[in-house]
């Protein structure tokens, strides 16, 4: 599990975050709820100190409040920035945090996840892994019974498996391991229809090579990436992939599936920077 975890909370979006930090949190490990309010730099000096402290007041309410409803043991912190996204982000970096969790829009089903545009930032570039939950998690409490890997034995995959791989021994959870497989445009060239045994070797193919793993259950499916994943997390309790981007070591860049999935998973998502310091990647029973 994870060692130092905060959770994004305000007024609309702090109880589904908190449940899923209590899933994902280790047990000697520390809970930070963050709230950020908005700086407003074209006020008046006198005028901007009288709205800081006014913000920095309603910031500890939201915060005793989501933290008296959960009943959690939590820290509480708050920060002034221009942008929800960079102040998460600053909050994190302060507290060497491993793992980011943040709320979807109540404009969601029930179960399913969309981020707050106020909150999409907190994905691109933050300094560790960020968790995402879906709407109604904390009405509905649960334990992680399966969790979920895409799976296409990419350095950034692998990486989702040895975490996925702890998680999951930390909690009794099942894992299973998942592919989504496609032909290459090129072989549309010819013109001729692709013949379904063709599609199906291609898909046993990558059962095979998900069954060499050790104690995974191998699925997959032909499609394109995001829309398959979206389909296999519907039964899961939390898919965890590896983010795609480029950007700095330690810094978690999405790609084109990542972003898709934080609109279109069935479940908590979990998305992992390409090389970060997630205490995670220690195996199980390490301190």
């Amino acid at each position: 599990m994870f060692k130092q975890i905060v959770a994004g909370v305000d007024e609309h979006h702090g109880d589904d975050a908190v449940a899923l930090a209590r899933m994902l949190l280790d047990a000697d490990g520390e809970l930070t709820l963050a709230h950020v309010h908005r700086s407003d730099a074209h006020m008046q000096l006198e005028d901007r100190e009288r709205f800081a402290a006014a913000e920095r007041e309603r910031s500890r309410r939201v915060l005793e409040t989501v933290r008296d409803r959960a009943g959690v043991d939590a820290g509480l912190r708050w920060r002034s920035s221009d942008s929800v996204g960079r102040g998460l982000h600053e909050l994190c970096e302060a507290l060497a945090a491993d793992l980011l969790v943040v709320g979807s829009s109540r404009g969601a089903l029930v179960g399913r996840l969309r981020m707050p545009d106020d909150t999409r930032a907190a994905l691109d570039g933050a300094p560790c892994a960020v968790a995402i939950a879906p709407v109604g998690l904390a009405g509905e409490p649960r334990e992680l019974h399966e969790i979920g890997v895409g799976y296409d034995a990419s350095p950034e995959s692998e990486h989702a498996l040895a975490v996925a791989r702890t998680l999951a021994a930390q909690a009794g959870a099942k894992l299973s391991a998942f592919e989504a497989v496609a032909f290459p445009s090129s072989a549309f060239g010819s013109g001729r229809p692709l013949l379904r045994s063709a599609i199906d070797a291609l898909v046993d193919g990558a059962r095979e090579r998900i069954a060499g793993l050790r104690g995974v259950e191998p699925r997959a499916a032909y499609g394109e990436p995001a829309e398959e994943l979206s389909i296999y997390s519907a039964g899961l309790d939390l898919l965890v992939i590896g983010a795609r981007g480029y950007g700095p070591v330690g810094r978690l860049i999405h790609g084109s599936t990542s972003r898709e999935l934080t609109r279109s998973a069935r479940c908590s998502l979990l998305v992992l920077p390409r090389a970060g310091r997630e205490a995670t990647e220690r195996p199980a029973g390490e301190g």
